[in-house]
């Protein structure tokens, strides 16, 4: 109601509100409101006109009614693009009055446009009002804004109270008596403000940002944080190896499924195309969140395509996707790593090619160091993996031996990692056959094995027996390969010892050489002490060779030959002499057969 004293003469029905106003205060500033009261003029009884469908509804409706009375009224971002779009709505132009409500909240959005809270408020009003505030370009406007002011913070200025701003009284001017201030610290300052927008509005500001060439990793880091405020599933990921990798904590602000999973489409979609350009962990995060959520199959192919080309940068624990399909065949989705791991290959094919041959090289002179290449990281990364799955009684052997051979073998520095896989696999399915357990070794290499792993392995009982009889002849050669390679050392000391010696008699410098002889002599003596020490290494690892041949190899032959002997020869008595008995006896024969059981 008006309270001017005069009786309303019309009556605008805005939804559920009715307000009782003037006629003459109104059509003085609205081209609409005008036509609409010549066609509802009626002298006896008041007006009734319905805007149901002016942009801000009622609340907009009563700051228009404020202006038209001229009622002091406060603009302000929050309400400056309702106020706009429905003075458009109303025609609320300089023909009706200079200064008309159009003009003036035209010129307050240009002016807040300098300030980065303030086009970040309006820009959030838009969307109760939206087709309007599109027909306006106030949306894209707003949305122009911040992505300069992101790409360039000395553009913003910000309230001291805002959370993105330093408050130093040297950086502060005065606007409407609010110290303000345009400084900003780090790239990342504006992640916070732009996650609170709506999915449509955040989508149009990451496109408008790329669009101005703004660094690929801050449009990464920004849809990372976006990403983890709007998706629960992603930060309520728990780790455990029961299939059920998700604590589901639904509240009333909590997005529904659906919800999420069309972001995660949306975020995936507009990451840019750089590789490393997001956090290997946070693909990995966001490829189990989009399997669980099942979402589209190019959303998550393209996530394992992104895993892929950065792989050498992930962590096992990672990589452990439950396998939540309708099959759920195994523990773990196999299939999906299989994927990455050809993508990876197919990236780091170029380079595979140009350093395969120097790849043993380097091997050789880091001495087994980690990280020496991604090839080298994945190497060992996937021989974790099988590790972990080589429990799982459902990995069938075609599977498990796939996914091993995608790694080339130079790519290893040591099979220890593939061996301890191999070994668990093995102790899991106990009903191989040996043709299997033949093929399942084949993946490696038993030259690459360490002292531990070759150590184990030659009284490993699940191996088969020529995987054992390699890993002893490997080791033993290794032994040979350096008890040469130290007596070759010592005569190249002693030659260069009898040289030094010649030399310092020729130049009469008796102290040096004294000296030298001396130190050579410590570091001969020492060099025969370790290759005593290593002959005594490859007798010890000779004898249990040989009593492990005994052991495993010859018992049979022994067996037979025995039986050969013994089971005629008992009872060859000869019919002349019936008391001559044969070259073995009964109880001999029996002795005899008994150690060759226990030699079995």
């Amino acid at each position: 109601l008006c309270s001017t004293g005069l009786p309303s003469d019309v009556i605008i029905e805005i939804g559920e509100t009715s307000f009782h106003l003037h006629k003459f205060p109104l059509i003085s500033r609205s081209e609409v409101l005008e036509s609409y009261m010549k066609e509802l003029s009626c002298e006896n009884e008041k007006s009734v006109m319905e805007l149901h469908d002016l942009p801000g509804g009622a609340k907009a409706f009563l700051l228009v009614a404020k202006f038209c009375y001229g009622v002091k009224m406060e603009l302000n971002p929050s309400n400056v693009v309702i106020l706009r779009c429905a003075a458009e709505y109303l025609q609320m132009t300089e023909d009706y009055g200079e200064g008309n409500l159009i003009l003036h909240t035209e010129n307050f959005i240009n002016h807040i446009f300098g300030y980065w809270t303030d086009t970040l408020k309006a820009l959030k009003t838009c969307e109760e009002v939206l087709p309007f505030a599109e027909e306006l370009h106030i949306t894209s406007r707003c949305i122009h804004s911040l992505v300069v002011k992101a790409a360039d913070p000395s553009l913003a200025i910000w309230p001291v109270s805002s959370q993105s701003v330093a408050q130093s009284p040297e950086d502060a001017e005065m606007w409407n008596g609010i110290s303000l201030t345009s400084k900003a610290s780090g790239e990342d300052w504006w992640f916070g403000d732009v996650s609170s927008l709506s999915l449509p509005l955040y989508k149009r500001f990451i496109q408008g940002s790329s669009a101005r060439r703004m660094r690929p990793e801050r449009i990464a880091g920004s849809l990372v944080y976006y990403a983890k405020k709007h998706i629960p599933l992603l930060v309520n990921q728990s780790s455990s190896h029961n299939g059920n990798s998700f604590a589901f904590k639904s509240t009333p602000s909590t997005p529904c499924e659906a919800d999420q999973r069309n972001l995660i489409e949306e975020i995936v979609e507009l990451l840019p195309n750089e590789k490393s350009i997001a956090p290997t962990k946070f693909l990995l995060k966001i490829l189990r969140t989009a399997i669980a959520l099942y979402a589209n199959s190019h959303c998550c192919a393209s996530l394992e395509k992104r895993i892929g080309a950065q792989l050498d940068d992930a962590d096992l624990e990672d990589l452990l996707i439950p396998n939540i399909g309708y099959s759920m065949e195994t523990l773990y989705d196999i299939d999906c790593v299989q994927r990455m791991l050809e993508h990876f290959m197919i990236v780091e094919h170029d380079v595979i090619d140009s350093t395969s041959n120097d790849i043993e090289e380097e091997m050789r002179l880091v001495g087994g160091s980690q990280s020496i290449s991604p090839m080298t990281k994945v190497a060992n990364l996937v021989d974790g993996f099988l590790s972990e799955v080589a429990p799982d009684v459902n990995v069938k052997l075609p599977k498990f031996q796939s996914l091993a051979t995608v790694i080339p073998d130079y790519a290893r520095i040591l099979d220890d990692g593939i061996y301890r896989a191999i070994d668990i696999y093995l102790k899991a399915h106990p009903w191989m056959t040996d043709s299997e357990k033949e093929q399942i070794c084949r993946l490696m290499n038993c030259q690459k094995l360490s002292l531990e792993a070759s150590t184990h392995a030659a009284q490993n009982e699940r191996l088969p027996l020529r995987v054992v009889v390699q890993v002893l002849f490997f080791e033993q050669l290794k032994l040979r390969t350096s008890v040469a390679g130290w007596f070759f050392a010592s005569d190249n000391l002693e030659s260069s010892q009898n040289l030094s010696g010649n030399l310092a008699l020729i130049r009469n410098n008796g102290n040096t050489s004294h000296n030298n002889n001396n130190n050579s002599i410590l570091a001969f003596d020492s060099m025969k002490e370790r290759v005593a020490e290593l002959e005594k290494e490859c007798l010890s690892m000779k004898k249990e060779l040989e009593k492990m041949m005994k052991s495993k190899v010859s018992w049979n032959l022994i067996f037979k030959k025995l039986s050969c002997r013994l089971m005629p020869k008992p009872y060859q008595v000869k019919v002349s002499n019936p008391c001559r008995k044969s070259k073995i006896s009964p109880a001999s024969a029996t002795q005899m057969e008994e150690k060759a059981m226990a030699v079995k």
